[in-house]
């Protein structure tokens, strides 16, 4: 027999098997028999054969737990407990007579008074499951706090956002408890104080109550809680929606101290210290699983859709259940594919992208967009008064992943915080009332939090508030929307958030605070569409200054790819002549030649700087930046004295034009340094250098960034003169004071780490310079990326160390790799990938390959006159490198 279905029976022990007999088989299909059921519980076929039938009911309660366990198990819910399954069993035996019902007479004919059986009393209207209600993990911990034993918890306060099924949740325990006999179930709804005392009234009215006046329904609802507390009938009370604490003040069901045990269940959006007590528990409800979510959509929209596309649309909802219902409804009503669903998701407002208010699902009392603006408008009104909205104004337009509490308290966000204070008045001493301070803003945030409209966790650094993108989204939306200031103060809020962001940027990025308002500022250009552009003022400086951050902590490609959408946008709304459109091509081109591709933007500097003539003029400070950058570029592209000669005409300009101690001058000087030593002049970069030290040091201060630039121009350029020793114990102080001031892992840090292990193994400790790089380059590959130039530039120094502590074959296995992805990101006719076949080259020559090394040299020697030209240096060194090899391989 494949069916339960004891019928006619009135047993409520029978109707919970039935129930869970045929969620078992919604969850385990195949595997649900009577014969399976008898095996796996231990309970003779007969037995459960003639419970499916209703030809007997269960009298041992050992057996009708453990069939109750297998069946719970199969159905993926929580098995009823020994005492749970004794209620029931109880209540049966306490079932009048069907042929006493039958024939008129009394429930309590023929018995004792106390044996009589009282009518269960079931008073409001529990809301109707939702469409493929989903069996959710938050139900789980709300069934395991009721269950028996030591820890039973008797009221439990369900608390969450707006949307996350809070009522939906309760509706399910309730029915659940009426299932499992619970007498009397009243269902109250709680927004107001008097949605309680009348449902409390008609309780006591149902009940018949003697001292229950309905006339007067306060004194009504306290003669219910006198019963609740010395009634030895289970009850279960479910405040639903309790929108202020003191609406329940003097109403609280006695839980606690009942006679019968009975059960209060709340649901709030309030996390309120007032809802809590010795013996309350508040359940945080939260959002959908992954896996909830998958199934909700699944059961909702067919096996059709495809699973990425399902996923994708929970991620566009952030998992959040009325959301996903009022979307799934949309997507039926429209007869649409989920994917073109997302794509209006993305370019309609919120309320566009859901049915209206005349087709929402049934149990829906409003749109998504609206789900929030009761708890808004409560939340400021609490104290201090008018500030709530605002603040949650710019955490709308930040990231909803966390967004650090210093950008909320900072200067720019506490000006903006106080336009929205009323108007000061005067206190008692005749003084105005003071301003918005960071006090203020730590109490508002726990006034939003306590209407669950963020999370404020203090303990979460740089993370501390979390607001759920779709609160984000419809408050965004509902500002803009505000007759006639909307845009305007939605403007005033983005920009307000950039100024904060900006204000709390470190100059020198340590910890994870950088990565934090790299995030936070993505997700405001994100959300601020146009609103941080404009032909007046320009772009926000915080977008590049974000973009700019990426670069400077190593990230490069991401760099590129910020800079490149930034100046997409600047094209689109500024135009092609824009001063911060002309900033953007800049910055494309720098990352793109520090990732490698010199040759790439030297081409864009040259084009970009003709642009920069034309527009701002040959004197200005971002002309005079893109020749720097220009020359740069050339020489990393392999024109070491003509990047040298091209920074001594600039210094020049910039003296006449900036003055000899301005920033950009001192950073001319350094540049001029560094390829004066890379074309060959170590000694006289070594004397630029020092003479640079001692000016960063007056202008700038000893800790500036530059300065420890110079510093370390000064060491290079000392050891390539030949003083290794010297450049060794420069290299250490000078590390000391970078792991202060920049950090271990910044990437100034990790170029000086590598130049003191090179110059280590030039004072002759090859081996401890091998070890070093060894150490650095997991720190190279873990903070930059293990196809970052200078990570690349590491290894090969890596292998120049080993080989010279005689290692000669690894050194040769360490090149050929490095080659491989030499040519794979920089291009074959990158200066440093022919660096790299040089030597390559040289230590295979070391290995005794004569041949393969002069075979080697000839085809380099072609590729560096191709792309060096014949007379550069490292094109006369490889044309001496293959007559040298020529001749020892004749000589084999």
């Amino acid at each position: 027999m494949a069916e339960f279905r004891p019928e006619g029976s009135t047993s409520q022990v029978l109707a919970e098997l039935a129930r869970l007999w045929d969620q078992a088989r919604v969850h385990t299909p195949g595997r649900v028999t009577q014969k399976e059921l008898a095996k796996v519980s231990g309970v003779p076929h007969s037995t459960v054969n003639g419970w499916a039938t209703g030809a007997a009911e269960p009298r041992d309660l050992d057996q009708l737990v453990k069939v109750g366990v297998a069946l719970a198990k199969w159905a993926i819910e929580p098995a009823l407990s020994a005492r749970e399954w004794g209620r029931l069993m109880a209540a049966d035996r306490a079932r009048p007579a069907p042929a006493a019902l039958a024939a008129g007479a009394p429930a309590d004919a023929g018995r004792p008074e106390r044996a009589a059986v009282a009518e269960r009393v079931r008073v409001g209207v529990i809301p109707q499951p939702a469409d493929c209600f989903q069996d959710r993990q938050a139900a789980e911990r709300v069934q395991a706090a009721a269950g028996a034993g030591e820890t039973v918890v008797l009221t439990q306060v369900l608390a969450g956002m707006g949307g996350v099924g809070k009522t939906q949740l309760a509706a399910a325990y309730a029915r659940r408890a009426w299932r499992q006999g619970v007498q009397v179930l009243v269902w109250v709804n709680a927004a107001t104080r008097h949605g309680i005392v009348s449902a409390y009234a008609d309780t006591a009215a149902r009940l018949g109550l003697q001292l229950a006046d309905r006339e007067n329904r306060e004194r009504a609802a306290q003669e219910f809680l006198v019963w609740a507390e010395t009634t030895d009938r289970p009850w279960l009370v479910v405040l639903d929606d309790v929108q202020r604490p003191k609406e329940v003040s003097g109403l609280w069901p006695p839980a606690a101290t009942s006679v019968a045990g009975g059960r209060v269940l709340v649901t709030t959006r309030l996390r309120e210290a007032a809802l809590l007590g010795a013996d309350r528990r508040t359940v945080g409800i939260g959002t959908f699983t992954e896996a909830e979510a998958r199934s909700y959509l699944k059961a909702k929209l067919g096996d059709d859709v495809p699973v990425a596309d399902r996923d994708a649309l929970a991620a566009d909802l952030g998992l959040l259940p009325l959301a996903l219902a009022q979307a799934a409804a949309y997507i039926s009503n429209a007869a649409i594919s989920c994917a073109a669903y997302r794509q209006r998701l993305a370019t309609r407002l919120l309320a566009h992208a859901v049915p209206g208010e005349d087709y929402l699902p049934d149990g829906h009392r409003r749109i998504v967009t609206a789900a929030w603006e009761l708890s808004i408008d409560h939340a400021d009104r609490a104290a201090p008064a008018g500030l709530a909205r605002p603040l949650l104004y710019l955490a709308s337009v930040l990231d909803p992943a966390g967004i650090p509490q210093m950008v909320l308290t900072s200067p720019p966000a506490l000006e903006y915080l106080a336009s929205y204070l009323p108007e000061p008045a005067a206190c008692a001493s005749g003084e105005e009332a003071s301003g918005v301070d960071e006090d203020m803003v730590d109490e508002v945030l726990r006034v939003l939090h306590r209407h669950s409209l963020l999370d404020h966790n203090r303990t979460a650094l740089y993370r501390e508030i979390r607001v759920h993108q779709l609160v984000q989204r419809a408050t965004r939306e509902n500002l803009i929307a505000l007759p006639g200031l909307g845009p305007h103060l939605f403007t005033e809020v983005a920009h307000t958030a950039a100024d904060a962001l900006l204000h709390i940027w470190p100059p020198i990025e340590r910890d994870r605070l950088g990565q934090v308002l790299r995030a936070n500022t993505t997700a405001l250009q994100h959300a601020s569409g146009t609103a941080l552009y404009s032909p007046d003022t320009g772009v926000h400086h915080v977008l590049f200054h974000a973009a700019t951050s990426l670069g400077d902590t190593g990230q490069v490609t991401t760099a590129i790819t910020a800079c490149t959408y930034l100046y997409d946008t600047c094209l689109q709304h500024l135009g092609s002549d824009h001063p911060d459109t002309l900033v953007s091509r800049h910055n494309v081109a720098r990352w793109r030649g520090r990732a490698g591709d010199a040759a790439g933007a030297a081409a864009a500097f040259e084009e970009l700087l003709a642009d920069c003539e034309r527009v701002l003029g040959s004197n200005h400070l971002h002309t005079l930046t893109t020749r720097g950058s220009w020359a740069y570029c050339q020489g990393e592209a392999g024109d070491a004295a003509g990047a040298a000669a091209a920074f001594e005409e600039l210094l020049a300009d910039c003296e006449r034009v900036l003055g000899t101690d301005h920033p950009h001058t001192l950073t001319t000087r350094a540049n001029q340094a560094a390829w004066r030593g890379q074309a060959g002049d170590a000694a006289g970069a070594a004397a630029l250098c020092e003479a640079l030290l001692a000016d960063c040091e007056r202008v700038l201060g000893p800790d500036h960034p530059d300065t420890l630039i110079a510093r370390h121009g000064l060491a290079r350029w000392r050891g390539q003169a030949g003083d290794a020793a010297g450049a060794v114990a420069a290299c250490e102080e000078l590390l000391a004071d970078q792991d202060r001031i920049l950090g271990r892992e910044h990437p100034h840090t990790l170029i000086t780490r590598g130049n003191l292990a090179y110059f280590r193994g030039q004072a002759g400790d090859m081996v401890g310079a091998a070890a070093a790089y060894v150490e650095l380059l997991v720190d190279y590959e873990r903070v930059l990326g293990p196809d970052h130039p200078d990570t690349l530039i590491a290894r090969g120094n890596l292998a120049q160390w080993q080989g010279e502590a005689g290692d000669v074959a690894g050194a040769g296995a360490v090149l050929e790799k490095l080659l491989a992805d030499a040519l794979r990101v920089l291009g074959p006719d990158h200066p440093y990938t022919l660096t790299t076949r040089h030597n390559l080259a040289v230590w295979r020559s070391l290995a005794g390959d004569m041949v393969g090394a002069a075979a080697a040299f000839k085809q380099l020697l072609a590729d560096y006159v191709r792309v060096l030209g014949p007379d550069h240096p490292d094109t006369l060194v490889t044309r001496d490198k293959l007559a040298y090899w020529r001749e020892r391989a004749a000589s084999q």
